[in-house]
């Protein structure tokens, strides 16, 4: 990341741009920095000025307790002004979640694009996300980043032995150092149900897409974040799942970003 800008409580925060055009900040989602999303501002650069960052608390941006959902759509505000004072947002899995976050709380976004905000639609998917909180902050508390991230990827759907698995890879050191960031994911998410409210008052479009080889409860998901915002559309991208292809969903992004 070769930019920096300080969001409202001081914090500095990592980014970098590319292309031209009006603005598109990608907003990444749990385990995950500006690097993960960064693949998708290729085919958006040709078009559009892509600004993607690390959120607080992972990468190169700062950290400044204690965390609150609003600090990250500070955080986001301090993107938008130093891209111009308006931006489109896309939020790719809770990213999409914080995105939507800032076009409720009146941020000057243009459009919003969210990928799988893995949204639960019924009272089984909110008990499942209460008893994560409870484990997630009880490990957090005990500094045991590990047992943190096993059961993030559990709740994400991964085969314990694909676990276990990644446990014994080189890319487990990273995961434990990123872990503290699971918990601002999960304060995004709030309950872990969709937040009509919230959503219901959202001014700007919305598009919200899914992977068509993704679980149904996720097309659930994004069905009901589209016709809950006043503006909203759903899309299915047949054969992606959660790891959406760059190339697949590129595309699509740029058309609904054009209109």
């Amino acid at each position: 990341m070769d930019k920096k800008t300080n969001s409202a409580d001081g914090t500095s925060i990592a980014y970098e741009t590319s292309g031209d055009g009006p603005a598109v900040i990608l907003v990444s989602g749990a385990m995950s920095t500006g690097g993960t999303v960064a693949p998708l501002a290729v085919p958006l650069a040709d078009r559009f000025k892509v600004v993607v960052y690390d959120r607080r608390g992972r990468g190169e941006s700062r950290d400044t307790p204690p965390y609150a959902v609003e600090r990250e759509v500070e955080d986001l505000a301090a993107l938008i002004e130093a891209a111009g004072g308006e931006a489109a947002l896309c939020g790719i899995s809770s990213g999409g979640a914080l995105a939507l976050e800032a076009a409720a709380s009146g941020l000057p976004v243009r459009q919003v694009a969210v990928y799988e905000v893995p949204f639960a639609v019924n009272e089984g998917g909110a008990k499942e996300r209460a008893e994560y909180t409870e484990r997630l902050t009880e490990a957090l508390d005990e500094g045991r980043r590990g047992d943190a991230v096993e059961l993030f990827l559990r709740l994400a759907g991964m085969a314990e032995q694909m676990i276990q698995g990644a446990r014994q890879s080189p890319m487990w050191r990273g995961m434990e150092t990123i872990a503290p960031s699971l918990a601002y994911d999960n304060a995004v998410m709030g309950d872990g149900l969709v937040p009509r409210h919230r959503l219901a008052s959202i001014t700007v479009p919305v598009l919200a897409v899914a992977g068509g080889a993704s679980p149904a409860w996720m097309h659930e998901a994004a069905r009901a974040v589209a016709e809950t915002v006043p503006g909203g559309a759903y899309r299915i991208l047949e054969g992606q799942t959660h790891m959406v292809e760059p190339d697949v969903l590129g595309p699509v992004l740029a058309e609904f970003f054009a209109r």
